[in-house]
């Protein structure tokens, strides 16, 4: 086993994004063809990616900023089975959501995903968990229907006031609930670094901090970090820019819409097991969720706000009124209040919903009601896929790849990506036999022994987070900056505090390895 720090470490990864890859790719896409851009390296942007490469075109994923650096890693970090499709009677919706996700579970990334109980504690009204119950039953049976689903998650059940308190145990006692399965991510922002380098493995050249500032015909024009700038030249653009696809496909019609989050020391709510589950006053088909998280914390969201005029470049942050919004709603049910000063921290993602054709020319109802579908369309040489959700990525990406090989009349004409593994992965029964701290097997699968090597010390004290992860995401993860470091390749960021702590161990490492 390599000593900790040592520049072994990792070597023979498959797809390793590190600083010699990086210039290697950038002489190679400099003024060359390629089959494939993709524009845009969150979680669509970096299944396409993977999709086109493991079919055997030649692709380049070019990302302004960092892989995940939008919306991708400020999602509720669930893999859902689409309970609220089934409410709006989006029975399709559900069942290709249901389908991904034993997808997720079973093939793709087993490591990232682990089976999340649901509570609907009867606090919340007789009425709410028993709505609760008839959907979670309705959700398992569009689960059972789907290949791969039989097995994957339990079945929706009534529990005691007893389990109730073990599931979450500060919600007021006395009664019991209902509980139901999902699945959830150790961290959405991992998803995407491990697609994107998977794709690398295929051979698709990632680049990030390589911002398209235009298309022109076959010409792709971007800009990198310094003021050089570059052409590449493409048989196919798509525009996987999320909320801000419209600058390079401008005819599209999106409503942004704002979900934001609280971060919340778990201790507060006895540490649950359990994600708890609370109706917003006024709707039967949208929820608060208490999700337990990683480092000790619970994230409590999410809000559907509309956000007007077009996106800018800035992280976006949870209002006023959505911060009451969820803290009121979660009390609800709670024997200790939350109060305002209790959040550690916060963060909001931006959903680029498609408003649909027959709307007119405003967004009329609220974001809530807007479909997840996706879109595909076409604009000369572009081709934008936008709209959809973090679960169904790998369906998109198919979808969009298929009406790529179609325009170029290459490549193979099936998708292999519903049975391929990411990097890291491994089937489930065998991840607790990888020899790595579980935290780590949780987070790199069968890769954490090589994390574990490269350092265990943490970088900030009473946080999880250890040295060989910031090491291993400048050697093996295209990380270039600290944001990269502390805000995506671990998510130390989430708690201001402790990312103050841990900006100047981040900027030693990177010094130390670049």
């Amino acid at each position: 086993m390599p000593l900790a720090g040592s520049s072994t470490g990792v070597q023979g990864l498959p797809g390793a994004l590190s600083a010699q890859r990086r210039a290697r790719d950038l002489d190679a896409v400099a003024d060359a063809w390629v089959d494939v851009v993709v524009v845009g390296g969150g979680v669509t942007g970096a299944g396409v990616a993977l999709d086109a490469a493991s079919r055997g075109l030649s692709v380049a994923l070019l990302e302004r900023s960092d892989l995940a650096s939008g919306t991708s890693r400020w999602s509720s970090k669930l893999v859902h089975g689409g309970l609220r499709y089934l409410a709006h009677g989006e029975i399709g919706l559900a069942r290709e959501s249901a389908r991904e996700r034993a997808v997720l579970m079973g093939a793709t990334a087993p490591h990232l995903i682990r089976p999340l109980p649901f509570l609907v504690p009867d606090v919340a009204g007789r009425s709410v968990s028993a709505l609760a119950g008839l959907g979670g039953r309705l959700g398992d049976a569009v689960r059972l229907s789907v290949p791969g689903g039989r097995g994957s998650l339990r079945s929706t059940r009534r529990v005691s006031a007893t389990a109730v308190a073990r599931l979450v145990p500060g919600v007021r006692s006395g009664s019991g609930g209902v509980v139901f399965w999902d699945g959830q991510l150790t961290d959405d922002a991992r998803l995407v670094v491990a697609l994107a380098r998977t794709a690398a493995a295929y051979g698709a050249h990632v680049l990030t901090g390589a911002h398209v500032t235009a298309v022109d015909g076959t010409d792709v024009h971007l800009a990198l970090p310094g003021g050089a700038a570059m052409t590449v030249r493409a048989g196919v653009v798509v525009n996987a820019a999320g909320v801000w696809a419209q600058k390079l496909a401008p005819g599209i019609r999106l409503v942004p819409s704002r979900g934001s989050h609280l971060v919340v020391p778990a201790e507060l709510l006895g540490s649950p097991s359990a994600a708890l589950t609370v109706p917003l006053p006024g709707s039967r088909s949208r929820y608060v969720f208490a999700l337990p998280a990683p480092a000790g914390l619970v994230y409590v969201g999410i809000t559907d706000e509309p956000v007007a005029g077009p996106p800018g470049d800035d992280d976006p942050k949870p209002s006023d009124a959505e911060i009451g919004q969820l803290l009121d709603t979660v009390n609800q049910v709670l024997a200790t209040p939350l109060e305002r000063s209790d959040p550690v921290g916060s963060y909001a993602g931006l959903r680029p919903l498609v408003l649909p054709s027959s709307a007119g020319t405003g967004p009329g109802g609220a974001t809530a009601d807007l479909s997840r579908r996706h879109l595909l369309s076409w604009d000369g040489p572009v081709l934008t896929v936008v709209g959809g959700k973090l679960t169904t990525y790998r369906a998109m990406a198919e979808q969009a790849v298929d009406e790529v090989i179609a325009r170029l009349g290459r490549g193979a004409a099936h998708s292999r990506t519903a049975r391929l593994p990411l990097v890291g992965a491994a089937p489930r029964a065998a991840l607790p036999r990888v020899a790595a701290a579980p935290r780590l097997v949780a987070r790199y699968g069968t890769e954490a022994p090589t994390v574990e090597a490269l350092g265990s010390e943490p970088v900030v004290e009473g946080r999880p987070e250890t040295l060989g992860e910031l090491r291993f995401a400048v050697r093996a993860e295209g990380a270039r900056t600290v944001a990269d470091l502390l805000d995506r390749r671990t998510r130390i960021g989430l708690v201001p505090a402790h990312r103050a702590r841990a900006s100047m161990v981040a900027e030693r490492i990177l010094a130390e390895e670049t």
